[in-house]
């Protein structure tokens, strides 16, 4: 996070030299899957960066959500296309290295967007602190109990780079409060339907359960309904800050969020993508400072992300 400054500079300072002008460029943009909100909102941010200037966008999701054969097919198919540039967010950030290998051989240059792949070359990485976001929304959840009581963990996809971040923040968050006790830790797969199952189990295991941690939103939600429907209460804090998520928070039945801002990643991603091919300024590394969205800041994220637009390069760059 130290960086973000000073790539932010660079970049300005960079802003007045002369550059190519195009137009119409296609982008290829790969996202997980179609079951979590969250991956909409970055595609709707990728659609409006296009639209902003003037290039268009095929979007490649698989059809199982976070398939890696079928994402490594969706490869292959866009490599035969030739689009100008991909942006790409990996259902694996281990197993999808031959697949950015392949892309890279076929010379189609590549922007990493939210998950860090672990090999293959990229033009830029655009993403967030997983674990500054865990432990930012911990620490509220845990305070707001404060400092005692008995919390759960609802875990992203076991092995994704995304959940051992935020899991590892919520961690290190409750090293800071002896007096508040883990009692299990179990994934949900960033999935609503499993995280209401596992808060369903969890609650039958435990009587009292005053906060859940969970890895993104829709877990939050998940592990709401859970508890609605049992009428038993706790804290809840998601990561994402989605629409929905924000409007459980303005009702008072989610306590906060972590903002991931998907939207942006995939404004950003595709800017960058964009002002590669036209040879202009752009940074190596992008990364978002860590929000966390409360009763207290919602307004500003209380829009639908189908209502948002990209903010101007020039605001980008300066934030």
């Amino acid at each position: 996070m130290k960086r973000y400054p000073l790539i932010c500079a660079a970049i300005v300072a960079a802003l007045g030299a002369p550059a190519a002008q195009a137009n119409g460029e296609k982008i290829a943009v790969f996202t997980k899957n179609n079951t979590n909100p969250y991956f909409q909102a970055v595609r709707l941010g990728a659609d409006s960066a296009a639209k902003q200037m003037n290039a268009s966008v095929t979007h490649f999701v698989p059809t199982k959500p976070d398939s890696i054969p079928e994402q490594m097919s969706q490869i292959e198919d866009v490599v035969v296309r030739k689009p100008d540039s991909i942006v790409f967010t990996a259902v694996d950030y281990k197993a999808m290295v031959p697949g950015v290998e392949k892309m890279n051989r076929a010379g189609i240059p590549v922007v990493n967007i939210i998950d860090r792949v672990q090999g293959g070359k990229f033009v830029a990485f655009v993403g967030a602190d997983d674990y500054t976001i865990g432990l930012a929304t911990a620490r509220h959840l845990l305070k707001t109990m404060g400092g005692k009581g008995n919390v759960v963990i609802i875990e992203g996809v076991r092995g994704a780079l995304t959940s051992i971040d935020r899991v590892r923040g919520f961690q290190q968050a409750l090293k800071e409060f002896p007096n508040v006790k883990l009692l299990a830790s179990q994934p949900g797969n960033y999935q609503r339907l499993q995280a209401l199952q596992v808060m369903e189990n969890l609650m039958q295991s435990f009587p009292q359960i005053n906060g859940v941690l969970a890895a993104n939103d829709a877990m939050a939600l998940g592990a709401l309904e859970a508890m609605d429907a049992a009428k038993r209460k706790a804290l809840v804090i998601g990561i994402n800050a989605t629409k929905e998520a924000v409007d459980a928070i303005k009702e008072g039945r989610m306590l906060a969020s972590g903002d991931y801002s998907g939207f942006l990643q995939g404004c950003v991603g595709t800017m960058i993508a964009i002002r590669n091919l036209r040879k202009q300024p752009t940074p190596a590394e992008y990364l978002l400072p860590p929000v966390v969205v409360d009763k207290t800041n919602y307004k500003p994220y209380d829009v639908p992300a189908e209502s948002r637009s990209c903010p101007k390069w020039e605001e980008i760059v300066k934030r």
